[in-house]
This record gives C-alpha cells, sequence and structure tokens, in this order.
C-alpha cells in the first residue's frame, strides 16, 4: 500500500481528524514564506519588527506598516490552492474536527472551512486591534487610510496604537486560541500536519501532544520534519498535490 493510500485509509477510519498547516500550504499559493531560504526574513532583519520595537517609538511603528502592507498585498491576492480546498472537502464529508494555523492569511476560511473551526495561533493579518482599547478593524479599511496617506494609523475614539492581528516576535501566543489548540490536538484520533517544517514552538508541540495522548500521525511537507520519526506516515511532497490525491482516495472509499 503506498503511503497516499495508507494516509486515506487513516482518516477514512478517523472520527475526529485535526489538521495542522503551516507556511508550506501558503506558499502554494503565492504567499511568501518567512523563514525558509530566500524568504521574507533573508531580505528583512526581523530584530526591527519585534514587538517591543513597534511600541517603542513612531518611527519604528511606521517602518513596521511599510513591511506589513507590502506583505498584506501579496496576501489580498492571493486565492486558496488545492491543499486548502482539499481540507475544506475533509470538513464537508464530516471528517473535519478543526484546522490549526500558524498561517495569517485567512485561506483556509476563504476555501470553505467555516470560521469556528480555524484556530489561528499566530493571529491573522486580516483585521488590525487597537492595543488601547481592543477595538478590531477589517484590515481593507485601515490599508484605505495608508493609501491615503496615514503612516500609523491610530483608532479614532481613543487615539490608541493600531496593530495588525498578528503575533509578531516578542509578543505574547493568544492564550484562548493556544489553550483550545493544546485542548483538540489532546482530544483528536488523528493529527494530520500539511505544510510546517514544525520548528516553531510553542506550535511545533501540537503534533507531540496528540501522538502522546494516543492519536495517529500522519505529517505532509516539502522537507523532512524534526517529529518524522514519530509520525506514522511521513509523506515528503507538495501538500497541495498530496492532499487532492489523498481526499480523492477517501471520497472513493466512504461512497
Amino acid at each position: 500500500m503506498s503511503q497516499i493510500d495508507a494516509a486515506a485509509d487513516m482518516i477514512a477510519q478517523s472520527k475526529k481528524l485535526v489538521v495542522f498547516t503551516g507556511a508550506g500550504l501558503s506558499t502554494e499559493s503565492g504567499i511568501s514564506d518567512f523563514r525558509s531560504p530566500g524568504g521574507v526574513w533573508s531580505r528583512f532583519d526581523p530584530s526591527e519588527f519585534t514587538f517591543q520595537k513597534f511600541l517603542s517609538s513612531e518611527e519604528s511603528r511606521g517602518k513596521y506598516w511599510e513591511f506589513s502592507t507590502s506583505s498584506w498585498v501579496e496576501m489580498a491576492k492571493a486565492k486558496p490552492n488545492p491543499g486548502h480546498k482539499a481540507i475544506a472537502e475533509l470538513d464537508s464529508i464530516g471528517k473535519l474536527d478543526c484546522v490549526i494555523t500558524q498561517n495569517i492569511d485567512g485561506l483556509h476560511q476563504r476555501s470553505g472551512v467555516p470560521e469556528e473551526k480555524v484556530i489561528e495561533l499566530h493571529g491573522t493579518a486580516r483585521w488590525v486591534n487597537c492595543l488601547e482599547c481592543g477595538q478590531r478593524y477589517p484590515r481593507e479599511q485601515i490599508e484605505e487610510r495608508i493609501k491615503g496617506g496615514t503612516k500609523v494609523p491610530r483608532y479614532d475614539s481613543c487615539g490608541g496604537i493600531m496593530k495588525p492581528a498578528t503575533i509578531s516576535f516578542g509578543q505574547a501566543m493568544p492564550e484562548q486560541e493556544t489553550r483550545q489548540a493544546e485542548d483538540r490536538a489532546s482530544a483528536c484520533d488523528l493529527f494530520l500536519v500539511a505544510g510546517s517544517s514544525l520548528v516553531v514552538y510553542p506550535a511545533a508541540q501540537m503534533p507531540i501532544i496528540a501522538k502522546e495522548s494516543g492519536a495517529g500521525l500522519i505529517i505532509i511537507n516539502l522537507t523532512p520534519t524534526p517529529h518524522d520519526p514519530y509520525a506514522d506516515i511521513a509523506i515528503h511532497d507538495k501538500t497541495g498535490p498530496a492532499l487532492s490525491q489523498i481526499i480523492n482516495r477517501v471520497k472513493a472509499s466512504l461512497s
């Protein structure tokens, strides 16, 4: 039996499947990776965009927004790829418990996965928060202000600093989402990793939590990961083609 067939068989038998996704899924939609060779951090110094730096001065906030806007333009143009669509199909056939994602682009929701089934561990670029009062705006509204000449947007009512609702270096992980991800990982019977190198913690701990709780573990990533030795199946391929083949076999086995 091929690895694709074996993965499809595990999914078909699963009652509570959690899918965990990383940058390797988003790059197949044309979104630049941050950490890989040639990625965003090879062109920019990440120390310039820490949360502490953002808070330190208006100049730093201006640099951050210039950088963030250039990234948002790329994300706004991106569309869900076959990998996103395959995961959404897992939900449509009743196999998906939730998606835990390191990605900030919102492509899972745009592919058809219900908002309440997506846990965004590193936040989302789709919204902008006021750090003073917590008010939230759709990203498009704030980008319109920036197009109009605003360098550093502030919330009109309280004057608070506004920042994309993403988790920056030095910023605390979201407590609710992290706890929810840990709970879902420990309660699932199958954990599927798609497009993550599994080197960024605490997110990379989720597959281990699942495995130690008795779940099966499938890893699909273009390159080997540190967690491959723990996996029941490790497939080294692009996520889109692999997931598409797997979901087709799952549907065939259930029909």
